[in-house]
């Protein structure tokens, strides 16, 4: 990291009430940091999410959203919400992907389980990122005190699934050809985690 990177992750204080976790990655040795998304990362949210759009294989939107459709997204985390938008910067401050945390539903009764998501930008996968996010995301659930965590992926997602696993996710679901995407239909999987 240098030592410009160094003073810069140094100096971003994460929102009161949430943490930042920092840390070396040693399978690729690229430091991260990850913190509350601010409205300066807006534009690379909105491009990491829409490259996931157009690649297809991980979200269930067909069309790119505006700037402003994220900007709506990320407001309806926080502040009016205690589950965030976070992003993950590595070690030139870039931002690499972000992450949330939601309602599992609206209804009172299932207070305390959230839905988890994320997304890495295509050339920062495989770095690392995606487990520290996932690793984050549940420590900010449990720090809520939420009891469970769910995720819904598509089921040929390899990596998530691998991920989901990796963490200590149940499938517990498995909707078959629930996703049209204009070109297939996919399979959809249910994961939950007791926290």
């Amino acid at each position: 990291m240098t030592a410009e990177a160094a003073k810069a992750a140094q100096e971003r204080q994460p929102a009161e009430g949430h943490q930042t976790v920092q840390g070396q990655q040693t399978t690729k040795d690229s430091a991260f940091v990850i913190r509350d998304a601010a409205d300066s990362d807006l534009q690379a949210i909105t491009d990491i999410y829409n490259e996931a759009v157009i690649a297809g294989g991980s979200t269930a939107d067909l069309e790119p959203r505006t700037l402003e459709q994220r900007r709506e997204w990320v407001e309806s985390h926080t502040p009016r919400t205690d589950y965030p938008v976070v992003v993950i910067e590595d070690e030139s401050g870039r931002v690499a992907g972000f992450g949330s945390l939601s309602h599992f539903h609206p209804r009172k009764a299932y207070d305390g389980v959230v839905e988890l998501s994320y997304y890495i930008a295509s050339d920062a996968q495989h770095h690392g990122y995606g487990t520290a996010m996932v690793k984050w995301l549940l420590g900010a659930a449990r720090q809520r005190s939420c009891r469970m965590a769910t995720a819904l992926i598509f089921a040929d997602n390899a990596g998530s699934v691998a991920l989901m696993r990796r963490f200590g996710f149940t499938r517990f679901g498995f909707l078959p050809q629930a996703c049209y995407d204009g070109k297939r239909y996919i399979d959809m999987s249910y994961w939950y985690k007791e926290l």
